[in-house]
Order: C-alpha cells, then sequence, then structure tokens
C-alpha cells in the first residue's frame, strides 16, 4: 500500500531532523577539511577579534557554502547565523549547529525580523559572539545589499566586514536564484576581507543608503579581486545596481 501524504509527512521529519543532519554535518565537515586557504587581508578580521571588536560578516548568499567551513574553524572566532525557517532550513540549522554555530531562525519570506532580534540580543549579550549575514539576503536580488547587516551592525556596536570566498574548482547551480557556488573536493579557496566599515549609531535615509551602497560597491570588489586570484570566471558576473533602482532595494530585509 502507498502511504498517504500525511503519512509521509512524519517520515519526511524524522529524516529531515534525525537523518540528515548528522550525516550532512559530518560530510561538509569532510569536505570542507579538503580544501586549502588563501587568504587575504585576514588579518583585518583576527584583528577585530583580537581586540574584542563586534563584527557582522557581510557576504553573498552564493558564497555561502563556500565561506561556513572557513568561519567554522576555531581561529575565526564564534558566529551566530540566520537560517530558513522551512523544513529543509530545519535540516540546515541542525548542519550549522553540528559545525559549533549559534543559529536564529527566520529569512526574508518568514520570520526575518525576530531572528535578527534574536542575533543583536545575543551580540549584546556576548561581546565575544560575531554574527554573519548574507548582505543580498534569502531571496536576492543577487549581488543587491539590503538593509539587514546594517541594522545587526548598528544596534550591537559592531563593525562590518565585508567577506568573499572564489575557487575556480566549483559546480555553480545554476537554476538558483544566487548561483551557489561549491567547491568540489581538494579545491583550493580564496578568502578576501575587504575593508571594516563603521556604522553609525544613527543614520538618516540618506545616510543609511549611502552606507547599504559603500557595502554593496565593498563586497562586489571583494569578489572581483578573491574571482581574479582565484581564476574563477562567471559567466553571470555581479553587477551593481543602476542608480535609478537603489532606493527599491533599500527596504529589503534579510
Amino acid at each position: 500500500m502507498t502511504p498517504t501524504p500525511r503519512a509521509r509527512k512524519p517520515i519526511r521529519r524524522f529524516f529531515l531532523h534525525k537523518v540528515l543532519p548528522p550525516f550532512g554535518w559530518r560530510a561538509y565537515r569532510s569536505l570542507g577539511r579538503s580544501w586549502t586557504y588563501d587568504e587575504r587581508h585576514v588579518a583585518r578580521l583576527h584583528d577585530l577579534i583580537a581586540q574584542r571588536q563586534p563584527v557582522v560578516g557581510a557576504f553573498l548568499h552564493s558564497r555561502t557554502f563556500a565561506l561556513m567551513h572557513y568561519f567554522s574553524l576555531p581561529a575565526q572566532g564564534r558566529w551566530i547565523l540566520m537560517c530558513s525557517q522551512s523544513r529543509d532550513g530545519e535540516a540546515m540549522t541542525r548542519i550549522e549547529e553540528g559545525l559549533g554555530f549559534r543559529v536564529a531562525r527566520g529569512s526574508s519570506g518568514k520570520g526575518g525580523a525576530r531572528a535578527l532580534v534574536e542575533m543583536i540580543k545575543a551580540q549584546r549579550e556576548d561581546r565575544g559572539l560575531n554574527s554573519c549575514l548574507a548582505a543580498d539576503g534569502s531571496r536576492g536580488p543577487r549581488g543587491i545589499a539590503q538593509l539587514g547587516t546594517i541594522t545587526l551592525a548598528q544596534k550591537t556596536g559592531s563593525m562590518l566586514l565585508p567577506v568573499a570566498a572564489s575557487t575556480p574548482r566549483c559546480w555553480v547551480w545554476q537554476k538558483s536564484w544566487d548561483r551557489t557556488v561549491i567547491p568540489k573536493p581538494g579545491a583550493r579557496v580564496t578568502i578576501v576581507a575587504g575593508e571594516p566599515i563603521e556604522v553609525p549609531a544613527k543614520l538618516d535615509a540618506d545616510g543609511t543608503e549611502a552606507l547599504r551602497l559603500k557595502l554593496e560597491t565593498a563586497l562586489h570588489a571583494a569578489h572581483a579581486e578573491a574571482d581574479a586570484a582565484s581564476g574563477y570566471c562567471d559567466s553571470e558576473p555581479l553587477r551593481l545596481a543602476p542608480a535609478p533602482t537603489l532606493a527599491a532595494h533599500a527596504g529589503g530585509s534579510p
């Protein structure tokens, strides 16, 4: 007898919550350990950590898979991340926790504001905790910085640190909105840390937009440097949004 959709739900939930996560984080950890790193300007990150200056690491969603192992290494400090509230996000949360991250649940589609508040509270209570957030959110547009990282840095007194990762030895999920980059086993991954960006405690609308554009420009520059250094060539390279459309993206959430 074929299981009904209702009967299949507990099976799917058991697989996503109990079976996949332990296998997933061990498989990812094994893959990550096969990578070597070409680190560029990462002293900027290490200096901030040494000074116990809270950091908000800003990256592009497409390079999450390439960056997660690097930031799980002890030398990079302790981090809280945001992960989707979807059923698949539950499995990803458990994988990230298995890698040693603290995780807040939410995304631009659901629960993002609540997750952002959780991250702010966590950083305020633990000054040795840093946070990472995809600057272009969980749904894009690809490469367009939204306000989540700026709000997070502003509310926690953190420095914004643009970060990029690149490798030519990778698979690219071309059907995904962000063109996810997945380094292959044994890949050499170039990591670039941009100049830290200070976020004032108070910003008006013009100041917020100027800072958003500064972050977006810095992220694009970091990715251009990383791609040039690694030899990765994207068939659909990142582009800054034309000036007339910038305001339309200023209100995005993480």
